[in-house]
């Protein structure tokens, strides 16, 4: 987060949201750069992080309301924050990213990642489908075929693994939450927002997924008016391998 300010500021003035929400974080409150966000116009902060892993940050240029920090798994690996916006509960998530072995009974860290997408599951099922919500971040999985660069040879990569895409469609089906951007981008054109740090030409190679999402509750489908990955900015340094999603609402 702190390495990565002037990028941020290149963002902020490419996209111009009013919303940002930030994972993995990597940094304690205290020293979240509060005062360079409060510099770009985002004069409302909600921050959850820890030391060298995780974290999730809320920066709002809008007024927050009933910030809550929920724990799952009785884990408080600061993975989970939200906020109210303009009467929009934004539920910010950095999922799990389960490690390298794609086998609960091996590999606690894939085993987590499916525990925690049940935890989530159970709880939006008991809420009001009916109310305006997003649920948005690092999701650590890319469901749709066109969301990999390869379907077939990522089958058994964590990430794409037919046992996480289930899990996902099932916290997908929780609410009936809308994908917003493939309401924007059609499911048939390849995605991608993310792509690995291995990669000595990311550009050319194009080997990305799409791991990171913004999904809404259905009432606010009717006002999605566009969509888009800034894929330019994993070519800035120092680089993320993640880029920013935009999704506007009208």
């Amino acid at each position: 987060m702190r390495l990565r300010l002037a990028q941020l500021a290149e963002i902020d003035h490419k996209l111009r949201p009013d919303v940002l929400c930030l994972q993995e974080t990597k940094v304690v409150d205290a020293l979240f750069p509060s005062q360079a966000l409060s510099e770009l116009g985002y004069g409302h902060l909600a921050v959850r992080g820890m030391k060298s892993y995780n974290g999730v940050a809320i920066a709002s240029k809008r007024p927050l309301a009933e910030v809550q920090r929920p724990v799952w798994c009785e884990r408080d690996d600061c993975r989970h924050l939200s906020a109210v916006i303009d009467g929009i509960t934004v539920h910010n998530l950095y999922i799990p990213a389960g490690g390298d072995v794609p086998d609960a009974a091996v590999n606690d860290k894939f085993a987590h990642k499916l525990a925690f997408l049940d935890a989530l599951t159970a709880w939006f099922s008991a809420q009001d489908a009916g109310q305006p919500m997003v649920m948005l971040g690092d999701f650590n999985i890319a469901p749709l075929e066109t969301d990999v660069w390869s379907h077939k040879q990522l089958l058994k990569v964590v990430s794409h693994t037919p046992v996480e895409v289930a899990r996902l469609g099932a916290l997908q089906a929780s609410l009936d939450w809308v994908d917003g951007v493939r309401a924007v981008i059609p499911p048939a054109e390849k995605l991608y927002s993310w792509w690995s740090y291995r990669s000595s030409d990311w550009s050319a190679a194009d080997k990305g997924r799409r791991l990171d999402h913004i999904w809404l509750t259905r009432p606010l489908a009717p006002r999605i008016r566009h969509a888009e990955v800034l894929r330019e900015s994993r070519g800035w340094s120092p680089p993320s391998d993640h880029a920013p999603v935009l999704l506007e609402l009208g």
